[in-house]
């Protein structure tokens, strides 16, 4: 099956997003209709109520994982990815919306054609303050010198079998930089990320500014 017409997972990290979730699913509902899908709700053991929510949303299309301790955005992907098994195709999605759902069909589109293997969403916009953007892009402009990733690549991105394999067993310490050691073929397409419509991001500038060191300091010792 490709990425056209086989099952399509969508793998949603979850912390603190309890007031955009039924939005989410509602418009990647509207986004994959026709498709085969469904989306996984990863709780990273959030104490702000969106378990809750996300139970509530339980369904045919809507499956929730609560993880019992908090391991980041890119351990809640990992566990989502490992859990969705019988699909062909897989979405990775934040679920503060600032991602767009309707982009989703852009990227599986795009993966169908064949030639690569992984398709990230390009991010474009002012979705975020200046700083933060600035500081975002050049982290992805050196971790694209040392790993061969798009310039733009973000965790927004649709991935096939080889790609998902390579990064469940990859040691790298975010989803993005397992897939660009995994040296498969990929590429980008421009998206407009969204403003954030509720509430305010978990990462705080310390924590950024952290991590972004911890993964290019990973990246560059695998160069």
């Amino acid at each position: 099956m490709s990425a056209a017409d086989g099952r399509v997972a969508v793998v949603v990290p979850v912390y603190r997003n309890a007031a955009t979730l039924p939005e989410l699913v509602d418009r990647l509902g509207v986004a994959l209709a026709g498709r085969d899908w469904r989306v996984r709700l990863v709780v990273d053991a959030c104490p702000a109520g969106s378990a809750q929510v996300a139970l509530s949303l339980v369904g045919p299309r809507v499956a929730v994982t609560v993880l019992p301790v908090n391991g980041g955005q890119h351990a809640a992907l990992r566990r989502g990815l490992a859990l969705e098994t019988d699909a062909d195709t897989w979405v990775c999605l934040d679920a503060d919306l600032q991602d767009p759902p309707e982009a989703v069909p852009l990227l599986l589109d795009r993966l169908a054609a064949g030639d690569v293997e992984a398709v990230f969403a390009g991010r474009r916009g002012a979705y975020e303050s200046w700083a933060r953007r600035f500081s975002g892009g050049l982290h992805r402009r050196v971790a694209a010198r040392l790993t061969g990733l798009p310039p733009d690549a973000g965790a927004f991105l649709a991935l096939g079998p080889a790609v998902r394999a390579a990064v469940l067993t990859s040691e790298a310490p975010s989803i993005v930089l397992a897939v660009g050691v995994a040296r498969r073929p990929v590429t980008s397409v421009p998206v407009v990320r969204d403003v954030r419509p509720e509430g305010r991001s978990a990462w705080t500038a310390r924590a950024r500014l952290s991590q972004s060191a911890r993964s290019l300091a990973w990246a560059a010792r695998r160069r």
